[in-house]
């Protein structure tokens, strides 16, 4: 078995004898080759006839480079082209042997390797990571029993019941085919047009307008496997469960307005903070959680355990958290592994089994399906970054990219001449049994009537969130319908928010110029307010891997920066100098500083907070900088923690930023007055960093 971070061991080739057959001058590796092995004497130049002639079609070595180049791109994928990925593993705390026999969720001690895809599901491979989209949550366990894909979203629940409306669905939210646009949003007629006449989408709409849709970072946003699948334990005994990943980090967004910014300034914005925190040691980890609900208690949730559109209230079955996922090596080769990696939702282990939802059940073969065009043919498993780590053994042969080479006479079972194998494996030693289920007839073509609910759990969801979350849904679904130019379209759609609640519907018919909705009944929510459909509060209060801006010029305070920034990252934070210009500043006394980007490379949008130290020339030269004034205004705009030291608070006050006054600095903003020492300042500056935003801030007046 291969060691718990590494990743599915590749065999080597059946004639894996190359050093031998090198000359001496070259290492292994080191002669460039043919695909065959056949060495080059030149990479220069095409064979011609002369040396101004025409290119020769036997020139072998530039006809199989060029094809190879030629097909290099496979067909990105029809949604989560745009996607990142890391290696990790995977340990549970405890023996879960009560509910489920799959053997990686027995094992304290056992750390079981695992790829994890995360990605936008609309835009292209080229579209921004910021954008307002769903996010694919996928992880792949490399179990001893074989591969399990947990395929799932950064959302608990879907646009749709059925999954004979998937391609509707997507077809309406890719860009309009007459022009192809808009390219990873939408905000656009064809999406609105459908899911105003889908009331079943209701659900999902409020999540994909609510801040869940813009995550400040993928280490800081939830993952849901969506379906209802079923926990089977040794005996045989089936319970429903829902899967759900934990961030340690908590679940921190964006502002509306810096995810635009972002996209245009730093379109991989998402995935260059993982790959960057992986590869600082910031590794990024969640907890494994289940809801689990016994079979015959299902019918007393109050709607169908099999909708995918809706979810189990945590404060109705409470998350159970049974293992951790850490990331901690980022891939060696993007293509193979991150772009060739197949997920599919019918991997499963012993332990784990499907339900009836029928989304899911349309899933089972999607992807089996995409997986057979995207990736050449039916041996994708076999690609390395696809391959389990236990050994598989079957009957299947041939077939476009087949790496095996299985000797011998026999692809058929039963049979005599091998020995009858491979054979079965009887369920009490292993083998996969999916769980019996009484099946009704007729054969029909009809949706449950448990299914017909829609509006109930979309104003839990609206009621959850608090006034700030809610501004932010009421203007998410503004702007989103503003883009829409049928009319007929903006009043359908404001009509089914008047189903969830009036004042939201109300607020986003005035921002269209529309009438408030009359004669529409909010819907009747039997369900108290769940805290857990909020983000506000999460994490665990620190500020690890937090990024914090320093602005700095000539003859800063050198002092105060090394201290500050010593305080700060002992607490887990990451702090970059910016400066005017690349290369060093001076600092007012010792060493000079060496800067990490100017106010343009790293923009504070990509910072959680900004801090301007002292320096009597540093200040001069900032507060005649435009741009550093502008850095400053911008994050205090976006609700981030600012603080300054010493001469620090005259930006503040070229800045706007009061420090001062009969109502004292505003909230997330941190001063040095009043005698408070340097240490002190910092240690206020965490604390306001650990909130995160600073929404008070917002009924501030304007001139604040």
């Amino acid at each position: 078995m291969a060691t718990p971070s590494s990743p599915p061991p590749v065999p080597a080739p059946h004639n894996a004898k190359t050093e031998s057959l090198l000359p001496d001058h070259c290492g292994e590796g080191e002669a460039l080759t043919t695909d065959q092995g056949v060495r080059i004497s030149d990479n220069q130049n095409s064979l011609r006839a002369g040396a101004r002639g025409p290119t020769l079609l036997e020139d072998f070595i530039l006809r199989e480079k060029i094809t190879h180049f030629d097909h290099e791109r496979i067909p990105e994928r029809v949604v989560h082209a745009r996607g990142e990925g890391a290696h990790g593993h995977f340990q549970v705390y405890a023996p879960q042997s009560e509910l489920s026999c799959a053997a990686f969720l027995q094992d304290p001690a056992e750390r079981t390797p695992v790829f994890v895809r995360f990605s936008t599901v609309a835009g292209s491979r080229g579209s921004a990571d910021t954008v307002r989209d769903v996010r694919g949550f996928a992880v792949k366990f490399y179990t001893r029993e074989g591969v399990f894909d947990l395929v799932g979203n950064n959302i608990p629940v879907f646009f749709i019941q059925d999954a004979i409306k998937f391609p509707d669905l997507i077809h309406a939210v890719k860009p309009e085919p007459h022009h192809e646009m808009p390219q990873a949003a939408s905000a656009h007629d064809t999406f609105w047009d459908f899911v105003s006449l889908m009331p079943e989408s209701t659900h999902m709409l409020m999540w994909v307008m609510s801040d869940r849709a813009i995550p400040r970072s993928l280490r800081m946003m939830e993952g849901f496997g969506v379906h209802t699948f079923r926990l089977v334990d040794a005996a045989g005994r089936a319970r429903f469960v829902k899967f759900h990943w934990k961030p340690l980090l908590g679940m921190h967004a964006l502002v509306w307005d810096e995810a635009q910014a972002i996209a245009g300034r730093d379109a991989d914005f998402h995935r260059r903070d993982l790959w960057e925190a992986i590869e600082q040691g910031d590794f990024p980890e969640w907890e494994l959680g289940v809801q689990v609900v016994e079979e015959d208690e299902a019918e007393q949730l109050g709607f169908d355990l099999l909708d995918a559109t809706k979810l189990i209230p945590e404060n109705r079955v409470p998350v159970r958290r049974i293992g951790k996922l850490t990331l901690d090596r980022n891939p060696d080769n993007f293509f193979a592994e991150t772009e060739q990696v197949a997920f599919h939702p019918g991997h499963i282990v012993p332990g784990i089994d499907f339900s009836a939802d029928p989304l899911l059940q349309g899933r089972l073969f999607s992807y089996l399906d995409t997986q057979l065009s995207r990736l050449g043919g039916p041996n994708f498993h076999e690609i390395p970054i696809n391959r389990p780590i236990c050994p598989f053994h079957n009957n299947q042969r041939d077939g476009i990219a087949r790496h095996g080479i299985v000797a011998g006479r026999v692809a058929y079972e039963p049979n005599s001449l091998a020995g009858g194998l491979p054979r079965e494996v009887p369920a009490a030693d292993g083998g996969f049994v999916s769980v019996p289920e009484p099946l009704a007839s007729p054969k029909i073509r009809v949706r449950s009537a448990s299914f017909g609910e829609h509006f109930a759990q979309a104003r839990l969801f609206w009621l959850s969130q608090s006034a700030v979350e809610q501004d932010h849904i009421v203007a998410a679904f503004s702007f989103e319908l503003g883009k829409v130019e049928t009319v007929a379209i903006r009043e359908r759609m404001v009509a089914t928010l008047a189903r969830v609640d009036a004042d939201l519907a109300g607020r986003v018919a005035g921002n269209l110029g529309l009438p408030a909705p009359s004669g529409v009944d909010e819907v009747d929510c039997p369900l108290p307010p769940s805290p857990e459909l909020s983000m506000m509060g999460s994490g665990d209060g620190s500020i690890r891997t937090r990024k914090i801006a320093f602005l700095v010029a000539d003859g800063v305070d050198g002092d105060e920066v090394a201290a500050l920034r010593a305080q700060l990252e002992g607490a887990g934070a990451r702090v970059k100098l910016i400066a005017p210009r690349l290369g060093k500043v001076t600092a007012a006394a010792g060493p000079a500083l060496p800067v990490d980007a100017t106010f343009a490379l790293m923009p504070s949008v990509t910072f959680d907070a900004v801090c301007v130290p002292g320096g009597e020339a540093s200040l001069d030269a900032l507060c005649a900088e435009g741009q550093a004034v502008r850095y400053l205004r911008e994050a205090y705009r976006h609700f981030k923690t600012v603080a300054a030291t010493g001469q620090g608070l005259r930006l503040l006050d070229a800045a706007g930023i009061p420090c001062t006054g009969p109502a004292g600095a505003p909230p997330g903003v941190v001063c040095q007055a009043g005698g408070a020492t340097l240490e002190q300042v910092g240690e206020d500056f965490i604390a306001a960093i650990a909130q995160h935003r600073h929404w008070q801030r917002a009924e501030l007046p304007a001139s604040c």
